[in-house]
């Protein structure tokens, strides 16, 4: 269905960094809160960690924020939450995710992660449901992610913006997470464009280029948030095994199911390393 009102982001002349700031003071007007400190963006299966990490105080639709919009994924809820951390700080719980695939060009993708910067978070933790090429990761196992490798094509950095990727996914961050859990592997994302999903020779080209896992976000996220001057910690819940890895084919709803048998653990693991931050 289309929108039913006009995205700032979408008019001529429009500075992303301008509506990220009208989003921002959107979100301290509502929840009360005048800064946040952690901003995690929740993807498929990692939704119960917001339940974990401390007192939700404040629950706002994503849609009477500044350049939000409805999710179009099932298992993304909808809502931006302002949560009080038991250390006294602040977490901004993002559950409204627009992807790539959706069509909406990257500013609306990433706004965001630009949004949690304008609100003063300086950690940006993105969680997603992929498919892992690694035969030995069964659905349902975390994974951190060291690297990425960008197959949209595209970029949130506009003109001769020039941002240095070489620690992207903070060393500093993936450390806390393996003294939380040491058997955590890591592995690079590959962000293809969607909404189909990979065919096995993409997969095995994926493979061959130095990929582990593949899906259709977080990449170009990461990289607004490195503009932003935010660190990053990435992970990825692995819902299935990719196209030829696997033997069965792959549909969403084993998306969302692997999602849901894992939803427990992998948020009691999330809001462990929350609270090492």
């Amino acid at each position: 269905m289309p929108e039913m009102h006009t995205n700032p982001l979408d008019a001529a002349g429009a500075d992303p960094f301008e509506v990220a700031a009208a989003a921002a003071a959107d979100i301290a007007d509502k929840s009360g809160v005048a800064h946040h400190d952690i901003a995690l963006t929740l993807g498929s299966g990692w939704g119960k960690a917001a339940e974990l990490i401390g007192e939700t105080t404040a629950t706002i639709p994503a849609t009477e924020i500044t350049g939000f919009s409805k999710p179009a994924l099932e298992g993304h809820v909808g809502t931006i939450r302002s949560i009080l951390l038991p250390n006294g700080k602040r977490a901004l719980v993002i559950g409204a995710r627009t992807h790539y695939y959706e069509g909406h060009g990257v500013r609306r993708v990433v706004h965001s992660v630009r949004t949690a910067a304008a609100t003063g978070a300086k950690t940006m933790i993105l969680t997603n449901g992929a498919g892992g090429i690694k035969e030995t990761w069964t659905p349902g196992t975390p994974v951190l992610i060291s690297d990425h490798i960008n197959l949209t094509g595209d970029s949130p950095l506009e003109g001769a913006t020039f941002v240095d990727l070489t620690d992207l996914y903070a060393q500093r961050l993936r450390d806390i997470a393996h003294r939380v859990d040491p058997s955590l592997d890591e592995g690079v994302y590959c962000q293809f464009r969607g909404p189909h999903y990979e065919t096995p020779a993409e997969v095995q080209m994926a493979k061959t280029i130095g990929g582990h896992i593949v899906g259709m976000s977080t990449a170009l996220e990461a990289i607004a948030a490195r503009q932003a001057g935010m660190e990053v910690l990435g992970m990825s819940l692995i819902t299935n095994l990719a196209a030829g890895i696997q033997a069965t084919p792959l549909s969403h709803e084993e998306v969302i199911e692997a999602g849901r048998a894992a939803e427990a653990t992998i948020s009691r693991l999330l809001a462990s390393i929350i609270a090492e931050l």
